[in-house]
């Protein structure tokens, strides 16, 4: 591997030069790579050198942009069998989120600025921070897979994160996500109260689940008949309905659960199984009739997959509304009114109170359960997950009260 100097003259009579650099690659192949300056040419030999030796070197000629890249990733992830709706959440990071500014970037040539800079201009451009978090993680293992394939020699996602885990970076993430706030984020015990009482329909043992299970949209929406244990008192979650309404398992082994349920959730089921739509077997009785049967305990008016789309706009939002639970959406209406919106939008509302029920202490109305059987219940694959999103809600053990009885035991 050497570097030299190269001169030039153009046909104009210009004289230009370059450096150049000289090596052979791990396959034994001839490499010239060309620089402007000097310093340039011998950053670049020293890096190349280690990589040949290490046997990952990957020459401009022999990489591929990050579209390709990209390509080849989703690719594999359908021949894998991953779900439809994972495999559409990839592409869709691809195609709106990385693919405008690094699609045309060579593999080879992507650095940790060229990532940071996106990450940048994707905060800039108002992607959230679970969002902007989701989209880092796809182009990581986007380069993940390039690097197994033998295109990239390293992985620049992996190296910022693994430079943040040891510095502040790490911190300024988690101060930026910010904790869940009861009120904003979780439901107050009156919300929850306002809003049982406002459940009407088949709404109610919907929203009543929700709340005291702590369920998974997902897993409400693949939710049947036969994992509802009656005798007792429990729910087994098996299997689950995707954004696309099709039924699969589980993501992780931790989403298979069983969880206790309250008796205000056994009663209302009992009452709504009796009125709950029934499913077409595509099969008919000895009359002509056709044979339908229960399986879905949410399901649509034909007994099918519930749409998460109706579920937020036409079941969740409208009993808010009635419940008085609400923001103010920032606009008017024709008499200048300000016009109200459903303050939680979503199901994980109430999945995140129901987590906050169960840390709670009895005293403040709360299960007052340990942390990993909090875990447990709500599915969650470490323990880690669970304290890294709700662990501010524990019990501290010094409040007033514990500090008062702490300090009468002592002086007694």
């Amino acid at each position: 591997m050497s570097v030299r100097k190269r001169a030039w003259k153009t046909g104009k009579g210009t004289s230009k030069e370059a450096w150049v650099v000289d090596y052979v690659d791990q396959d034994g192949k001839r490499r010239l790579k060309t620089f402007d300056r000097k310093k340039e040419a011998d950053d670049f030999e020293k890096t190349a050198g280690v990589e040949v030796r290490e046997g990952t070197h990957v020459a401009d000629s022999a990489s591929c942009t990050v579209q390709e890249a990209g390509d080849l990733w989703i690719a594999a992830a359908e021949s894998a069998g991953l779900e439809r709706s994972t495999t559409a959440e990839y592409r869709a990071h691809l195609r709106l989120h990385i693919a405008p500014t690094l699609g045309a970037t060579l593999l080879s040539k992507l650095s940790a600025p060229m990532v940071r800079g996106l990450e940048d201009k994707l905060r800039q451009d108002g992607r959230s921070p679970a969002m902007l978090r989701k989209i880092m993680g796809s182009l990581g293992a986007l380069l993940a897979d390039a690097q197994e394939r033998g295109l990239v020699a390293r992985n620049v996602v992996r190296d910022i994160r693994g430079r943040r885990a040891r510095g502040k970076d790490r911190q300024a993430d988690r101060r930026l996500k910010g904790r869940l706030k009861v009120g904003v984020d979780v439901p107050t015990r009156a919300e929850v109260k306002a809003i049982v009482e406002a459940a009407l329909g088949r709404v109610r043992p919907f929203i009543i689940t929700a709340i005291f299970t702590g369920l998974r949209a997902s897993e409400l929406r693949g939710l049947r008949w036969v994992d509802v244990d009656f005798e007792n008192r429990q729910v087994h979650v098996r299997q689950r309905a995707d954004r696309f309404n099709a039924i699969g398992r589980p993501k992780s082994e931790a989403g298979e659960r069983s969880i206790p349920m309250p008796p205000l959730v056994v009663n209302t089921l009992r009452e709504w199984k009796l009125v709950c739509p029934k499913r077409d077997t595509g099969k008919k009785d000895g009359e002509g009739r056709a044979v339908k049967e229960l399986q879905l305990v949410f399901p649509n008016k034909k007994g099918n997959v519930e749409s998460l789309r109706n579920i937020a706009r036409r079941w969740l939002a409208p009993v808010e509304m009635r419940a008085g639970v609400t923001v103010d959406a920032g606009k008017t209406d024709e008499a200048g009114a300000p016009i109200l919106a459903a303050k939680y939008p979503g199901l994980h509302a109430f999945r995140h109170f129901y987590a906050s029920w169960c840390i709670n202490r009895t005293q403040d109305g709360g299960l007052g359960l340990p942390a990993k059987v909090v875990q447990e219940r709500l599915g969650h694959s470490t323990i880690a997950m669970t304290l890294d999103v709700y662990g501010h809600l524990f019990p501290r053990g010094d409040d007033a009260d514990e500090l008062a009885a702490a300090e009468r035991a002592l002086l007694a």
